[in-house]
């Protein structure tokens, strides 16, 4: 790759002392089978006829290789006739119709799984088409579609339908209860891609929620049956300069995400929730990968059990359980150091330690909640990863996080694809 860009420069800089401009002849795309090669040439930059700009060249290939239906891609750049030159993009495909698992259990033996099946590569133009069943106790479904380059190679399209049941603990006067709760969805999101690093999402989603007081503490004040219909609003901005060699990354995103709730019916109050994601990756070595997630989001401060921000073993605190607390503020930081330990043609083992730890504002608290001890919850662990490198988010990971903070517990976290 190097080589390439030497070379390029070089072409450059002589053309440029002649005042010519070096141009594409033609852009020609290589090892893809399922991808179709129209596909590819709609989100290139370059195209026949244009300026050679090695520039845009390496940001092509970037950006097939955050297709999941790619694994690895490269260029070649070869002259033609009359000051003109070939493109080449090869591309290494990744299989794509994946099978997606999660199962997530405690030391109070509580046991949760989601099976899905997923094509990241639908009618061969990078759509993605699939749903999981969830049971966590209860039975629940989705269903998701998701097209960002449906309408051209800027402007897409994703629909999600979800029915999502869940025994959910509800905090209040410093006790619990337990209910059934029901969310059932249905959204549409545009997707625009500003340029290569920047792109966003906006939609609607019309959602009924529904809780149902199974056992637990009671409340004069907390209803023990609720059904209401609400509509939100939502955004995400998204800024990406990450880079993927196979298992490995490097580079920094940034994600925010906002979501304005208005509820048709006056038992709940309408409330706002945003928080943004930070990730930082960066390469150790030929082996290692330093991972790092910053999570700082809020919401409205209402005086509420039904909180949006959970602490939660799948999500953000891995041994903590199966969402043992809410609030309406969070901050949690994870970092992982992963070491790839065998590396094969298409297998790769990966271990790793990680330190998960966040805390959280209680629901009409002050922002002072964030340093209380009892909020505070700081787990570290390790896990294995076990990789295929041919088959798009390929990665069974296993992680058991112990906790060293206050009323502390412990657990594994198993799933697809890294944690973060």
């Amino acid at each position: 790759m190097k080589k390439n860009i030497f070379a390029l420069v070089i072409l450059l800089s002589i053309c440029n002392l002649f005042g010519q401009d070096m141009l594409v002849d033609d852009l020609k795309v290589q090892g893809n089978k399922r991808i179709k090669t129209s596909f590819v040439k709609k989100i290139s930059s370059v195209r026949a006829g244009s300026v050679l700009d090695y520039v845009e060249i390496e940001q092509d290939i970037l950006r097939l290789k955050r297709l999941p239906s790619v694994s690895h891609a490269y260029y070649q750049v070869f002259p033609s006739v009359d000051n003109r030159y070939n493109v080449f993009y090869h591309i290494e495909e990744n299989f794509t119709l994946i099978p997606s698992l999660n199962v997530y259990t405690t030391n109070n033996d509580e046991f949760a799984y989601r099976l899905g099946l997923y094509e990241f590569n639908a009618l061969g133009r990078n759509i993605i088409f699939g749903g999981f069943y969830q049971k966590d106790i209860y039975s629940s479904y989705a269903i998701n579609f998701r097209a960002p380059y449906l309408f051209s190679n800027k402007l897409g399209l994703a629909v999600n339908r979800q029915d999502l049941t869940t025994l959910e603990p509800v905090f209040f006067d410093n006790t619990s209860s337990n209910y059934k709760y029901n969310n059932d969805s249905f959204e549409v999101l545009g997707l625009y891609e500003f340029d290569f690093d920047n792109r966003i999402e906006l939609g609607l989603n019309y959602f009924t929620e529904q809780y149902e007081y199974q056992f637990g503490a009671t409340n004069p004040s907390v209803p023990q049956a609720l059904k209401v219909h609400k509509w939100l609003v939502k955004a995400i901005y998204e800024f990406n300069r990450l880079d993927y060699y196979y298992q490995y990354v490097s580079g920094f995103k940034s994600q925010f995400n906002f979501q304005y709730v208005t509820s048709m019916d006056d038992v709940l109050p309408d409330f706002f929730v945003g928080w943004n994601d930070f990730f930082l990756f960066k390469r150790v070595g030929q082996r290692g990968n330093w991972a790092n997630r910053l999570r700082f989001g809020l919401a409205s401060n209402d005086k509420t059990p039904f909180a949006p921000f959970s602490v939660d073993n799948n999500v953000n605190i891995r041994g903590v359980g199966n969402v043992i607390d809410r609030g309406t503020g969070s901050i949690v930081l994870n970092t992982e150091y992963r070491q790839t330990l065998i590396e094969k043609d298409w297998f790769v083992l990966q271990g790793n330690a990680f330190i998960d730890a966040g805390s959280w504002r209680n629901p009409g608290g002050p922002l002072s909640n964030f340093t209380d001890s009892d909020n505070i919850k700081v787990y570290p662990g390790v896990g294995v990863r076990f990789i295929h490198k041919k088959i798009y988010n390929a990665i069974f990971r296993i992680d058991y996080g112990y906790g060293i903070s206050k009323d502390a517990s412990q657990g594994f976290v198993f799933g697809i694809g890294q944690y973060f």
